[in-house]
């Protein structure tokens, strides 16, 4: 059995899980309570972040990092075309942004908008990631503008991790979408695999 540890960008690999069908366990960690009361889960990844895979023998951290690993593992899918597709060059440039361009930049940014002062608040390291996390839109409206999904006409991991990194924008760095990243996240969350989604992470929350 496949064991995902951890939501937040452990969502996206749920998503993923959904999409293929595939068996799994989704066990919460409670990062606001503190991981190091969290024996099992240190165990699992002793650095303490989230996600975390555990599939057998295979134990891997990094959310994009375990979406590949399972479509390689339990493919082909459609999810991740096949590297002679002419799909393929932006399926792999955004399922990598989602997290190293956007989703990355949105956790310092959105941060810094929980520190107590706003001088704290408006801090040169935060003012940086918000103008990356808003340079990297612009690829990903470019895209949209050409085609329905970031791979192309039809929906693929790549628009898991992207969709992901707007919505955490949106969350928690008050940064609302535009209308193309809209339409892309409207179009993504009718998908029935991300109703099953939200509500697995939902019953897994303490």
């Amino acid at each position: 059995m496949i064991t995902i540890y951890g939501r937040g960008r452990g969502f996206r690999v749920v998503r993923l899980l959904e999409e293929m069908g595939l068996p799994y366990r989704l066990r919460d960690v409670d990062m606001r309570a503190g991981v190091e009361n969290d024996a099992e889960f240190l165990r699992i990844n002793p650095a303490g972040f989230i996600p975390a895979l555990v599939d057998g023998s295979a134990t891997m951290v990094e959310s994009i990092a375990i979406m590949e690993y399972l479509m390689a593992r339990y493919g082909p899918t459609p999810l991740s075309p096949e590297p002679t597709s002419t799909a393929y060059p932006a399926y792999q440039q955004f399922l990598h942004l989602g997290e190293a361009g956007m989703a990355a930049a949105v956790f310092f940014a959105g941060n810094a908008r929980r520190l107590p002062t706003e001088a704290e608040r408006s801090n040169p390291t935060a003012r940086h990631a918000l103008r990356q996390y808003e340079n990297r839109l612009t690829l990903v409206r470019r895209q949209l503008d050409r085609t329905p999904y970031l791979a192309g006409e039809a929906f693929t991991a790549a628009d898991i991790s992207v969709a992901y990194a707007i919505d955490l924008a949106e969350r928690f760095a008050d940064v609302a979408p535009g209308a193309e990243e809209a339409a892309h996240l409207a179009r993504v969350r009718t998908r029935d695999a991300y109703a099953r989604a939200v509500a697995a992470c939902a019953k897994a929350a303490p």
